[in-house]
């Protein structure tokens, strides 16, 4: 199979890497707590099941809308609203099929080769390989406990020069 040579330059997702061997070491026998994929540790609940499978027999199968199903985007603005207080309309929501696409389509929009990008550390572990996808050159801000792992304005500013984004 033919792949792309900035495909073949992207190591393999750190994230997979660590559930894989999670899952292995599960298969030994060990006690493990996975912390590496974001999904859920529990089964589908039912009521949710139930819902996937009423869609499909109502053919509620078809593509969205890019920034998804309008519906869903005005349930989502309503939760917003009851459980945080936070005002939006549904052409400020996008559903994605998760952050890391999200990022990815975000990075690949708006990043040029060679631009270089300020990534405050510690960060997720996709973010080099997303930017490297996208022919950007990451910029590391050391952040440290003793800032709460937040960068300071100091550390910003002084790591901003017209290459960088």
């Amino acid at each position: 199979m033919h792949l792309s040579e900035k495909v073949k330059e992207i190591a393999e997702s750190q994230t997979i890497a660590m559930a894989r061997k999670s899952r292995e070491l599960k298969a030994q026998g060990i006690d493990i707590i996975s912390l590496s994929l974001g999904e859920p540790d529990f089964p589908t609940p039912d009521i949710i099941k139930k819902a996937a499978k009423d869609a499909i027999d109502s053919n509620f199968s078809y593509y969205t809308h890019v920034s998804g199903y309008l519906e869903l985007r005005e349930a989502i603005c309503k939760k917003f609203k009851r459980d945080n207080n936070l005002e939006y309309t549904p052409e400020e929501i996008v559903v994605s099929t998760g952050a890391k696409q999200s990022i990815a389509n975000a990075v690949l929009c708006i990043i040029n080769p060679g631009d270089e990008v300020i990534v405050p550390a510690p960060y997720w572990v996709s973010y080099l390989e997303i930017l490297k996808l996208a022919g950007g050159v990451p910029k590391i801000i050391n952040a440290t406990i003793d800032a709460d792992f937040k960068i300071t304005p100091q550390q910003l500013e002084a790591a901003i020069t017209p290459k960088r984004a």
